[in-house]
């Protein structure tokens, strides 16, 4: 049962297409269990957009899961505006964690980069991850499905 009436814009809902099916309904199951609304700023990216974030430092690899369609990244909608703060991503994380147990689909985080589904919580995972990294690549806003 959801716990809120948050919808996905049509921005949202464009930045979905051509994303994994599962990660899509993972991401539509999350968003009605989450305490925090959250919105999808990317999904599919073409090789040159993935260039630019590496040349801008923006993102580590060109190997990305954007780039066939099993990753998204989305923004934390808080009192009307978009926030960058960690806490709201590890709510929205939790709220990833929930929904991909449900949906039986193995999701990774990049708060913390394990699979969600066998983490305890989202909160227990990214201060494991933080703490056992000297410096850690955190991209809180990151989810991707994994594949067989």
């Amino acid at each position: 049962m959801p716990k809120n009436n948050f919808k996905f814009s049509q921005r949202s809902i464009d930045n979905l297409k051509g994303v994994n099916d599962e990660l899509v309904e993972v991401c539509h199951l999350a968003l009605s269990l989450s305490d925090i609304d959250f919105g999808v700023s990317e999904g599919l990216r073409t090789l040159e957009q993935q260039k630019e974030y590496v040349a801008q430092g923006k993102s580590q690899t060109l190997n990305s899961k954007h780039l066939s369609g099993d990753a998204i990244d989305v923004y934390a909608y808080v009192g009307g505006s978009v926030s960058w703060d960690v806490k709201y991503y590890i709510k929205i994380a939790e709220a990833f964690r929930q929904a991909a147990k449900q949906k039986e689909y193995p999701i990774r985080w990049g708060g913390s980069w394990t699979v969600l589904n066998s983490e305890p919580s989202a909160s227990v995972a990214y201060n494991d991850y933080i703490d056992e990294r000297r410096d850690p690549f955190i991209d809180a806003p990151h989810f991707e499905i994994i594949k067989d």
